[in-house]
């Protein structure tokens, strides 16, 4: 205990010193996240100069290994600088795939040359990562993707397309579910590849969402030349690796439900105001204290499973109830915004409706419970292998 303590002070004394000011202030939208990447942008060279500082410590994987970039705390350290980043509202100092999905998986399921090669980088935000994983035929139904890799001499022909392929016109890299077999039952003959998208037969066409921005990219291969040392794990067994990804990348998900740093009742009184003290509708007032109550129970339960669970195993099934119930949070959150903000939340452009920001997030949330497998999957998910219905 007294070297935690000493080493949560520590970590406060260096997170005060080292944290901009402008990187303790709540994320407005999309383009305060920083994912790094081989022609990475930066909406504030702060962010630019935290990330740095926070990939020097290996704080920005604060758990990974030592020698793959990462920060070696063990889950006791971790939680420590979480609370603590959380008591300043210290944002995240880089954010992506190659943090949340396939770090990860590469930890467990890749080869050391493999480790070696991307996990630092990943680590330092020299590569940004693109999931190809959904196809036109193949959403929910994700083990009937049909887009193939022919074995080659010393490399995989791919083709085919994959939507909803979130960053790919920034990304540089990507980790795709291909079909190198046809003979089997539909989750066999699956394998993981990565490959760079700069590669000769990679296009990408960006999709407008209703929010007016495009997050979401379709992703076409033709005749693609991938080598064999970038196969993940064992040929035509790449469904393993698929589902333990899918875990986390629910897990991430579900992080909408916690929602930003400063409490939503702070930004109510800041657009209403106060009224002898509180804020003069009742009803705003009760809905608001609820969803508080519920984002607090929320992070605290996913902050004791994550205790319970065993490092770097994943959550498992219970990771489709953090995405269903988080999703279903942050729906909540952003319907609740647009009453609070009222006439200024229904503006689409310009200063005095903050750019849009309210109505495309409120838009924007609605994609939520679609995206990393939907809601209506998630309850049956949770049903079956939760519940043993």
């Amino acid at each position: 205990m007294p070297d935690l303590e000493q080493f949560r002070a520590d970590t406060r004394s260096w997170l005060e010193e080292n944290c901009p000011e402008t990187m303790r202030q709540p994320m407005m939208d999309e383009s305060d996240m920083v994912g790094g990447g081989r022609k990475p942008t930066f909406k504030h060279p702060d962010q630019k100069l935290w990330m740095e500082r926070m990939a020097a410590k290996g704080w920005t994987v604060p758990t990974w290994p030592k020698q793959y970039g990462g920060g070696g705390l063990d889950k006791h350290e971790a939680k420590i600088l979480r609370e603590e980043m959380s008591s300043l509202q210290c944002r995240a100092p880089l954010q992506g795939m190659g943090i949340s999905m396939l770090g990860p998986a590469l930890l467990e399921y890749g080869s050391e040359a493999q480790k070696l090669q991307h996990l630092p980088k990943i680590a330092n935000g020299d590569i940004w990562w693109c999931q190809g994983y959904s196809e036109p035929g193949a959403g929910s139904d994700l083990a009937s993707l049909q887009t193939k890799a022919e074995e080659k001499d010393d490399y995989f022909l791919v083709n085919g397309s994959k939507v909803w392929t979130s960053g790919a016109d920034k990304a540089d890299w990507i980790f795709c579910l291909v079909r190198t077999d046809n003979s089997g039952s539909k989750h066999h003959g699956i394998s993981f590849l990565l490959f760079d998208m700069t590669s000769p037969g990679v296009s990408v066409k960006p999709i407008l969402l209703i929010s007016g921005r495009s997050p979401f990219c379709e992703t076409f291969f033709d005749d693609v030349k991938v080598p064999k040392e970038n196969l993940m794990g064992e040929q035509d067994k790449g469904w393993s690796i698929a589902k333990y990804l899918l875990t986390h990348e629910r897990e991430m998900i579900s992080g909408f439900g916690r929602g930003a740093s400063k409490k939503f009742c702070e930004t109510a009184v800041e657009a209403i105001g106060l009224e002898h003290g509180r804020l003069a509708d009742p009803v705003l007032r009760n809905d608001i204290a609820k969803l508080e109550l519920n984002i607090l129970a929320f992070a605290k339960t996913m902050e004791r499973v994550g205790d319970e669970t065993k490092s770097g195993k994943g959550l498992g099934a219970a990771s489709s109830i953090f995405k269903y119930y988080g999703t279903e949070l942050n729906k909540t959150r952003c319907e609740l915004m647009i009453d609070v903000n009222g006439e200024q939340a229904m503006g689409w452009e310009g200063d005095n409706y903050a750019g849009g920001h309210f109505s495309r997030t409120w838009l924007r949330s609605k994609g939520n419970s679609i995206e990393g497998g939907t809601s209506e999957v998630q309850l049956n998910i949770i049903a079956k292998r939760v519940l043993g219905l």
